[in-house]
């Protein structure tokens, strides 16, 4: 039996317009309930942020959106249909794959437009394989949904039941790299579906199998691009609270929660008003730095960070795609740098952790190539992404990176990267730009100045991930967002508002 917040909840605050604030939000008024949300930001999004300047609109935060059905259903909670609010293209070409030897490979939507890629690059046999792994992680997907991502885990013992036993005799806490090394031969293939690691904050060799289904989201399953950009999402979802009647209010920070025995009883804003609470959910990275009595994780270990370079360019940079995923020739040593698995990869007490890429795997999004209103005539907007340490020293990171000069430095290399790369006259064409870097994300309030919250190691998955209703604190405060269950991701944080909100109304 799911716990549930006692006593009366008819009027709920929402602490954070993100996509798990909104998520919760559209769900506790379809039940209805009364339901305010604050958001310190001008407007709705969080993380998934936006800036126009120029002509140029720059989406700033999350740049692959995959599983609109989480979407649709959310909205269905106040009775609006997903195509009245926003407009989905899939994506034939979900990712072009470029790698260091000079070929590349495009992930099509299509199974066997995919295979038949494969068998040019790779051989029949990888083709043949590849057919077997995407039905395989499909199966993989289904078995773990319902037991493992989409309910609210109080602890371990939830997970008994026949899919626990399916997944373990699925090899599913094995290791992913070994996973994914027994499904291909070709190294390529074995990049392609092991990067996702990165997603879950942790190197292929230290992820469990299970994590292989991340790869399902944003291969098997396909990828779509919301028309107006990622920021349109939360848009949409904040236009059909609106309209639903919850009270949305922007550039309202909180400056404490009020406690009353064991329960908030109101919130209390920056500008001295008091909101009335029966019941709060808090989105915020770090929720034990604003819920009372709520400790943080004890020994937290938390993913790597990125730089992001977000550009305007007047250029047509022709023969790009939507998505690139740009592999440089080093692997391990990706995550040998980045990540505080170390000593897994075959580096000892002295390997280079906490240091920036030497050689730098990248994702690029150019979504003007499907969507031309975000650029000017002639132009392309352009989101490149470069995982970085996080600023923690127990998760591999580096507090002493001094970022203010190091960021712009990293910004040329980047450039010149992607420049050698084939994205020739790229630099040059740059009209409107802004960068990212772990000092972004820690001055917005992420833990350890990474916008990837806790990693996704064995003791920070499924029910010993910080769950949506805390054992400690007052026991009228939910949380949800990437710190808690499910996880990190567009799809996560939207199931997580959605079991945010069961909590305090039941399933």
């Amino acid at each position: 039996m799911v716990r549930t917040v006692p006593g009366r909840t008819d009027r709920v605050v929402v602490v954070g317009a993100g996509l798990a604030g909104l998520s919760a939000a559209l769900r506790l008024r379809g039940a209805g309930r009364e339901v305010t949300v604050v958001e310190r930001g001008p407007g709705p999004g969080g993380r998934a942020g936006r800036i126009e300047e120029r002509g140029y609109a720059l989406d700033t935060g999350p740049s692959v959106f995959t599983a609109p059905e989480l979407i649709a259903d959310t909205l269905a909670a106040v009775g609006e249909k997903l195509e009245d609010r926003l407009t989905l293209v899939p994506l034939e070409i979900t990712y072009r794959a470029q790698f260091a030897d000079g070929s590349h490979l495009d992930v099509h939507a299509d199974v066997e437009a995919f295979a038949a890629e494969v068998a040019a690059l790779c051989g029949p046999t990888e083709a043949t394989a590849l057919r077997r792994y995407l039905a395989g992680l499909a199966d993989l997907y289904r078995l773990q949904l319902d037991a493992f991502i989409d309910r609210n885990l109080d602890g371990p013992l939830d997970l008994l039941g026949p899919e626990l036993v399916a997944l373990i005799r699925r090899g599913g806490f094995g290791r992913l790299s070994r996973h994914v090394a027994r499904a291909f031969t070709d190294d390529r293939l074995r990049r392609l579906f092991s990067f996702q690691a990165l997603y879950a904050g942790v190197s292929p060799q230290r992820a469990i199998a299970a994590y292989a289904v991340i790869a399902q989201l944003d291969i098997g399953a396909g990828v779509w691009h919301p028309m107006g950009g990622i920021a349109a999402v939360p848009t949409a979802l904040a236009a059909a609270a609106a309209d639903a009647g919850v009270a949305v209010r922007y550039g309202t920070a909180v400056r404490e929660l009020q406690l009353a025995g064991s329960r908030v009883t109101g919130v209390l804003l920056d500008d001295g008003q008091r909101l009335p609470a029966d019941a709060v959910v808090v989105t915020a990275d770090a929720p034990h730095r604003l819920v009372p009595g709520l400790r943080g994780p004890r020994r937290p270990v938390y993913s790597p960070s990125c730089v992001a370079l977000h550009v305007g360019v007047r250029a047509e940079l022709p023969g790009q795609a939507h998505h690139t995923i740009s592999f440089g020739a080093a692997w391990d040593e990706v995550f040998r740098e980045l990540t505080r698995d170390g000593r897994l990869l075959g580096g000892g007490p002295g390997a280079r952790r906490g240091r920036i890429m030497s050689d730098p795997s990248l994702l690029v999004s150019m979504p003007s190539r499907t969507d031309r209103g975000l650029a000017p005539e002639g132009g392309q907007v352009l989101s490149i992404v470069a995982p970085t340490p996080n600023l923690d020293p127990r998760s591999g990171g580096n507090p002493d990176l001094d970022w203010g000069a190091l960021g712009p430095r990293y910004r040329d290399e980047v450039l010149a990267t992607l420049e050698a790369r084939g994205w020739t006259g790229l630099t040059g064409a740059i009209e409107v730009e802004h960068l990212d870097t772990p000092l972004t994300w820690a001055a917005q309030g992420m833990a350890a100045g990474t916008p990837f919250a806790l990693a996704h190691t064995f003791g920070q998955t499924g029910p010993f991930r910080p769950p949506t209703l805390p054992r400690r604190g007052p026991e009228n405060v939910v949380l949800a967002g990437s710190s808690v269950q499910p996880g990190v991701g567009v799809p996560m944080v939207v199931i997580s508002g959605r079991l945010a909100a069961e909590r305090i109304t039941g399933p």
